[in-house]
């Protein structure tokens, strides 16, 4: 989403909006299939607004009593987009992706195994598991890392074998440009370092592909070099909510990785991987106010870490399924500033080697980088 940079602002506000509001689809097979549950980002679809793809709720509670309504395609594959029964732009969908048409000799849909993610970004969960869902007490009350597989859409633990064939196939059919490897947390002291480890290495050995890994920050330092070594590019560590009382109502399992380990944590990954290849998650909207979230964003500048503020969405089956998206005020309050804490500090989405944040669909803050 790096060509927002030079969006007008009423492109700017038109996105900020619509991830705010959803989007409710007249055609809801047009482009690439929406996402359901899953780990990360869900209940999305791709949309391309003024010719930036940005990750849209369709299937959200708010999605469905949203202003914005996409009327079905015309022969160029373009919608016109309505505000009640008013149109107020154009927009389109990206292709499905050719690979999601192939197979592993086992029978395993390359689909099950990686995901397109806005319009040339390759995600997987490595390990659909984690100790923290597994607990009711423990769980992130926003995630849903169990759906996708309690569904059927994917497996359980993707091989490095597994992932590399299909980020081979998504590089020569599809063109996709960067890879994400997030993981649930398994047990253990390198949260998920290890297997993240033994699939990047693997990937890179098939194929020439930018590659971020996600994880909670693993007890030993010596883990980033590790993964830098296996052909991890760039780290994202997520907080996901900033405040220490809120973390613990939301997040009781993962809280119990302090905010004082993270910023260590994000220090040392900076001296291996670089100053802005580090980032972390920021979900606005949760009740973190927008001074906390600007107050630890700041901090995190100053590391080198490039904080990604994106609206919370609620996922269906979640604790937190009715849970109010923020409006588009309140992420224009977070994103106008740290935006332009970004430009002062030279960290920018577009000089991310791969990851969420150079991806930028989840978020309209790269278009605040100016």
């Amino acid at each position: 989403m790096n060509s927002s940079e030079t969006l007008p602002a009423a492109s700017r506000q038109l996105m900020t909006e619509l991830q705010s509001a959803g989007l409710r689809l007249e055609d809801p097979g047009a482009g690439v299939a929406s996402r359901r549950g899953g780990a990360g980002p869900s209940d999305h679809k791709a949309v391309i607004v003024d010719g930036v793809t940005i990750m849209v709720p369709v299937h959200t509670s708010t999605a469905w009593h949203s202003p914005f309504v996409a009327g079905p395609a015309n022969a160029s594959g373009t919608s016109a987009l309505l505000r009640g029964t008013i149109p107020i732009a154009n927009i389109s969908f990206p292709k499905a992706p050719r690979f999601y048409g192939m197979q592993t000799l086992d029978g395993v849909p390359y689909s099950h195994i990686a995901t397109l993610h806005s319009a040339d970004v390759l995600a997987t969960t490595v390990l659909q598991t984690c100790i923290r869902y597994e607990s009711r007490r423990k769980t992130c009350k926003f995630c849903a890392i169990g759906q996708s597989l309690a569904a059927g859409r994917t497996i359980a633990r993707k091989t490095p074998e597994q992932l590399a064939e299909v980020a081979r196939a998504a590089v020569l059919l599809d063109g996709v440009k960067h890879m994400v490897l997030t993981t649930g947390t398994p047990p253990g002291s390198d949260r998920g370092a290890q297997i993240l480890c033994e699939s990047a290495f693997a990937i890179k050995a098939a194929v020439d592909l930018p590659i971020q890994a996600q994880c909670e920050p693993p007890d030993d330092d010596r883990w980033f070099a590790r993964m830098k070594a296996s052909g991890v590019d760039t780290l994202g560590m997520h907080l996901e909510v900033v405040t220490p009382a809120l973390r613990e109502r939301i997040m009781p399992g993962k809280s119990s990785v302090p905010l004082s380990r993270y910023m260590e944590a994000f220090k040392a990954a900076v001296a291996v991987f670089g100053r802005g290849q580090v980032s972390t998650y920021i979900l606005a909207g949760l009740g973190d106010t927008a001074e906390a979230i600007l107050a630890i964003s700041r901090e995190l500048i100053e590391l080198g870490v490039y904080p990604f503020v994106v609206p919370f969405v609620p996922i269906s089956g979640t604790p937190l399924e009715d849970h109010p998206a923020p409006t588009p005020e309140f992420m224009k309050s977070v994103l106008q500033p740290l935006g332009a804490m970004l430009s002062a500090a030279n960290l920018r989405s577009s000089e991310i080697k791969a990851g969420c944040g150079k991806c930028g669909a989840c978020s309209s803050l790269s278009s605040y980088e100016v």
